[in-house]
């Protein structure tokens, strides 16, 4: 059975050479959204998020909305375990794909196709079963002899076109997106977007962040927004 359980999560980022802290308390709420306060040993910390509690269950698709430094990428990488909370628990059963900061770990110097490798592997994916898909990613670009080649020699497009292949090789039980993104020319851009619509249908729980309303109602079935870091419970959607 797949689900996602957070349980009174919070994170907090420590601020160092604070000696002015009502010009860094402004600039830094203005920036981030976040919160200033004084942690137990007395340091000057910014409080990203506080006491998230969230229990989703296989069939929900839960829309995150909320300003620019609400902490919405914040819980999303949290969730995916880019980031470990300061406090509070994560529980999650279930496989989780993120289509966020797509191409995270990538060489410049190496080849698309040893990307491929190194991508793979970084996502625990056994040797015999990164050989099927390599074939597939690599089918799916479209890039062809490009592929052998240092990635740092592909344009911004091509490179899109690999991130996203590879990040979209396999549906997850748990799917965490970032906005809603297009890749590549016409053709390909409706390849993509097709591939992506099948995985959040596929998908047994969506978590999707958006400043578009219109993408969130059509994919999510209940919403959520953050404030600050904090869930905002008199928000209606």
């Amino acid at each position: 059975m797949t689900y996602l359980k957070l349980d009174n999560v919070s994170l907090e980022y420590p601020l160092y050479n604070t000696e002015n802290t009502s010009i860094k308390h402004h600039l830094l709420h203005m920036a981030t959204g976040g919160r200033i306060a004084v942690d137990s040993q007395k340091k000057t910390v910014v409080k990203a998020l506080s006491n998230i509690s969230m229990d989703i269950k296989s069939g929900d698709r839960i829309g995150i909305v909320g300003h620019n430094g609400a902490g919405k990428s914040t819980l999303l990488r949290c969730i995916t375990g880019i980031y470990q909370p300061t406090s509070g628990t994560i529980e999650r059963q279930g496989t989780v794909a993120a289509l966020m900061e797509i191409g995270a770990g990538m060489e410049p110097e190496l080849s698309g196709y040893n990307n491929i490798k190194r991508l793979l592997q970084l996502q625990d994916v056994s040797d015999d079963h990164a050989q099927s898909l390599t074939e597939s990613i690599a089918e799916f670009t479209e890039l062809q002899d490009f592929l052998s080649l240092p990635v740092r020699t592909y344009s911004s497009g091509m490179l899109m076109r690999l991130m996203f292949s590879v990040s979209t090789v396999s549906a997850p039980d748990i799917l965490v997106m970032d906005e809603f993104f297009s890749v590549g020319d016409d053709n390909f851009r409706k390849k993509a977007e097709l591939r992506l619509t099948e995985h959040i249908n596929n998908s047994a729980i969506l978590i999707f962040a958006s400043h578009n309303m219109e993408l969130l109602k059509k994919f999510c079935n209940s919403f959520i927004r953050l404030d600050c870091g904090v869930i905002d419970t008199s928000y209606l959607c």
